[in-house]
């Protein structure tokens, strides 16, 4: 029972977790847009997902293992933060003379893109877990 409920909430958790990463790579493009040399970076988010997904279920037997200091501990594994290799430069569409490969106006969009990606997944979640509470309610 457990399980399928994970299963159900497993993919909005990726996701979500995801798009704050993706937020704060595309942050750090903006805040460095003035920065000689700065490379622009971002990830390809639905590679991302579908990896993290497969990773994150009892099938895939992915995450990060955790250390056990002593025989009593509980084995445990958690969620791995992203790694610098799944972040790709970005190839700039005009490269400036400073070698700073920021386009302000795509990561822009990228931002609001992403911004309002992440709200849409918080609704349906949200909205998933309102109608499994509504589901385990005693009727009247």
């Amino acid at each position: 029972m457990l399980d399928k409920l994970n299963d159900s909430l497993n993919y909005f958790q990726q996701a979500l977790n995801l798009r704050a990463q993706r937020q704060e790579v595309l942050s750090a493009n903006i805040a460095n847009a003035d920065t000689p040399g700065f490379q622009a970076r971002d990830f390809d988010f639905s590679k991302a997902l579908e990896k993290a997904v497969t990773e994150s279920s009892p099938a895939g037997g992915g995450g990060l293992a955790m250390a056990r200091t002593s025989s009593a501990h509980i084995p445990g594994q958690g969620a791995g933060a992203m790694s610098n290799q799944t972040l790709a430069y970005r190839i700039p569409a005009q490269p400036s003379l400073d070698g700073n490969t920021v386009d302000m106006d795509m990561e822009r969009v990228n931002f609001a893109e992403n911004a309002v990606h992440y709200q849409s997944d918080l609704q349906i979640l949200s909205s998933k877990i309102k109608g499994l509470k509504a589901a385990m309610q005693p009727e009247r």
